[in-house]
């Protein structure tokens, strides 16, 4: 990038809203306040979907911002969940939890790099494995539900498998949904209307257990999306090639 260029302000300051969330998430963590680490992960998310969006719709996508989004995501959705899993509940489980949050981290890592290097076509409508800022909304709602709803840790064996799957995912090469040209401005049918209000109904009257439900419910998407996919590629071959 030419220095002289500079840089697209408006993009910019959301992206570094998400950097300043995942850093308070550390002094949140660090201080024991675990539940508003978690919602300053999920406050991050909200910036990191803006940004993206407000570029392309004032037309000031850059590589500067590809690279300096591409930065705060391993903040925010890369060592941010990794260090609150680690102390929230890893952290008595030594060696072993400590690895377990440094996969995730490695992972998330892996993944941006990837993306990174993907060509837009190539990434059309769809991601190549978990995105990591799906990964981190499951974590963060996690300790959402069990510190507010439940005033309690969850056992740290159940997080250690969490961790492990939620890095498999986004290194796998499964597909999800990306949602990118969601455009507000154009019509849509009646359906998918109603489907965008209640989904704000329901974040907006049971935000805390709606947040575990529609992260887990986009995670789990993905696998059962791919397990369809290839059983109907199955049905579709002929019983003679089956058979042989």
């Amino acid at each position: 990038m030419n220095p002289r260029k500079g840089i697209h302000i408006l993009p910019s300051l959301f992206t570094t809203g998400n950097v300043f969330c995942g850093f308070y998430s550390f002094i949140a963590a660090l201080n024991e306040k675990y539940y508003l680490a978690a919602w300053a992960i999920v406050l991050a998310i909200i910036f990191d979907v803006l940004d993206g969006r407000i570029a392309r719709m004032t037309k000031t996508t850059s590589a500067f911002g590809m690279q300096y989004d591409s930065l705060a995501d391993v903040i925010s959705f890369g060592m941010a969940p990794a260090f609150i899993c680690y102390a929230w509940v890893l952290k008595p489980f030594g060696r072993i939890g400590w690895m377990a949050a440094f996969l995730y981290l490695l992972c998330s890592a892996f993944r941006l790099a990837r993306f990174n290097t993907t060509k837009p076509d190539i990434q059309g409508q769809h991601f190549i494995g978990l995105a990591t800022p799906a990964a981190a909304a499951v974590i963060a709602s996690i300790i959402i539900a069990f510190e507010d709803l439940f005033g309690s840790r969850v056992h740290p064996g159940f997080m250690v498998v969490v961790v492990y799957i939620l890095a498999f995912l986004m290194v796998s090469n499964i597909k999800y949904p990306a949602f990118k040209k969601f455009e507000f401005r154009k019509r849509v049918s009646f359906t998918r209307f109603l489907l965008v209000v209640l989904v704000l109904y329901i974040l907006a009257t049971i935000p805390k257990i709606a947040l575990f439900l529609i992260s887990f419910g986009y995670t789990i998407f993905g696998p059962i999306g791919e397990w369809s996919s290839q059983k109907t590629k199955l049905n579709a071959v002929p019983d003679d090639i089956k058979q042989s």
